[in-house]
C-alpha cells in the first residue's frame, strides 16, 4: 500500500461521522497499512482514516517516535484543565487556531491483531487522540472554535490558495 492523498476541508467524508469496523480483514489491513504511511511522513502528529476517504473508525499516530494505528477508538477518559493549544490540521492546510483540548486522554480500541489496546498521554499524544476521535466523528477541529474565531478561521480557509 502506500500513502494516501489527505482530503481538504470542504470534502463531505470530512463531516461524516464513520462506520466502525466489525471485522479486521484485508481491505482493514491495507487501510491500516495506508493510515500508518501516511502519518509516517514528518511533522505530521496523525491521520483518520476519513481524511484519506475512508468512512471507517480508524486513525494512526505519530508522536515521540512511536507511530501506531487504533480500530474503533473510544475516548474513555479526559483529565486536566482544558487548555487552549494551538492547533493545525492536514485537512486545513497552514491555518493554526487555538483549541481547548484536555491535557490528558485515554483512547480503548483495538490494534490490527484484534486485541484489545489502551493508549493513554499527555500534551501533544493527549491532543492527536482526541483531534484525531474528532475526525471519526464528522468533526474538524474548526467545530471546536468559540464563535468569533471559527468565523475568523473561516475566513481565512475561503481566503486561503487551497481551497
Amino acid at each position: 500500500m502506500a500513502e494516501r492523498p489527505i482530503r481538504i476541508f470542504g470534502d463531505p467524508v470530512l463531516k461524516t461521522v464513520c462506520d466502525p469496523v466489525v471485522d479486521i480483514d484485508d481491505r482493514v489491513r491495507g487501510l491500516v497499512t495506508d493510515l500508518i504511511d501516511s502519518v509516517r511522513i514528518p511533522g505530521r502528529a496523525g491521520v483518520a482514516a476519513n481524511q484519506i476517504g475512508v468512512a471507517s473508525r480508524v486513525f494512526s499516530y505519530n508522536v515521540d517516535g512511536v507511530v501506531a494505528v487504533v480500530i474503533n477508538p473510544e475516548i474513555v477518559e479526559l483529565s486536566g484543565e482544558p487548555v487552549l493549544t494551538d492547533e493545525g490540521c492536514l485537512s486545513v492546510p497552514d491555518l493554526w487556531f487555538p483549541v481547548l483540548r484536555y491535557p490528558h486522554a485515554v483512547v480503548r480500541g483495538l490494534d490490527v491483531d484484534g486485541n484489545e489496546i489502551v493508549v493513554e498521554g499527555d500534551g501533544l499524544l493527549a491532543q492527536a487522540l482526541q483531534h484525531e476521535t474528532d475526525h471519526l466523528d464528522g468533526k474538524v477541529y474548526l467545530d471546536r472554535l468559540d464563535r468569533d474565531r471559527r468565523r475568523e478561521a473561516l475566513r481565512a480557509v475561503r481566503e486561503s490558495s487551497w481551497f
